[in-house]
């Protein structure tokens, strides 16, 4: 099978460029000047959340294809914190994900609590661009940047008053982790597959620092997992598939709230 990942970080290293010639970082640094912005730490909402999860917003993935095509950024985001999110996700890449910066800038608008833009970041000019649209946390996918580019990245999102969410897939990446990375998540899908296994979580949780507020990602399907794994350390639950493909995404998220607390 092509690997995935290999397609969209390509793909990324063309758009990016392409992005920088419209707009130059300089005038994105203007914006983030002009606007400051209040912060909305993810790590500290987790470290306080009975739930920790933090709820997805995207239209389709490369492995499904749509999963609700036309949705409401803002009306949906605004359900999940309605509903009880700890914090959102919001996917930013359009040619996989269907989604847009724009959709963030929205929600930003439209709740209160920490959003992570979700996207696939090779380059110093998108943690510039999620600054400058309100973001309050980025992903780093160590799959898809150097261990140099991960703490360079991270240096620079911190200078910005933003979290970082470090995202390893496996044993081998550990060597990423370094003392700034104060948020990591084990990412139960293979980007290079799709192929999704939710005992890596499981597996990964000797590895990982245990001052670190550590998230699970993908898979996530039943309050009974989450219990599970909160039980072996970890604080936060980034789940999207599951609430996005039902009717109502932030209802569902409510229901999955009530039967959690209910274990």
């Amino acid at each position: 099978m092509k690997d995935m990942l290999d397609e969209i970080v390509t793909y990324k290293r063309i758009e990016v460029a392409d992005k920088k010639q419209l707009i130059p970082i300089k005038q994105l640094e203007r914006i983030i000047e002009q606007e400051p912005k209040e912060h909305h730490s993810l790590k500290e909402a987790l470290q306080l959340s009975d739930s920790g999860i933090i709820s997805e917003f995207k239209r389709k993935s490369p492995s499904k294809g749509w999963i609700k095509e036309g949705a409401n950024a803002e009306r949906i985001t605004m359900s999940y914190e309605k509903y009880g999110a700890t914090a959102l996700s919001v996917l930013t890449d359009n040619k996989f994900f269907g989604g847009s910066l724009n959709d963030l800038r929205e929600v930003r608008k439209a709740v209160s609590i920490p959003i992570m833009r979700k996207e696939f970041i090779i380059d110093e000019y998108q943690i510039y661009e999620a600054a400058s649209v309100g973001a309050d946390a980025i992903l780093l996918i160590a799959a898809s940047i150097t261990k140099e580019e991960s703490r360079r990245f991270t240096n620079l999102a911190h200078t910005l008053k933003m979290d970082v969410l470090l995202e390893l897939h496996d044993e081998k990446e550990i060597h990423y982790i370094s003392d700034s990375n104060l948020l990591i998540g084990i990412n139960n899908r293979n980007l290079g597959t799709f192929v999704t296994d939710v005992q890596k979580s499981f597996m990964m949780i000797d590895h990982l620092p245990k001052e670190a507020v550590l998230v699970s990602e993908s898979g996530i399907s039943s309050p009974e997992l989450v219990k599970e794994l909160r039980d072996a350390g970890y604080k936060g639950f980034l789940i999207g598939e599951n609430f996005m493909k039902t009717a109502d995404p932030g209802e569902s998220l409510g229901i999955f709230i009530s039967q959690l607390k209910a274990l």
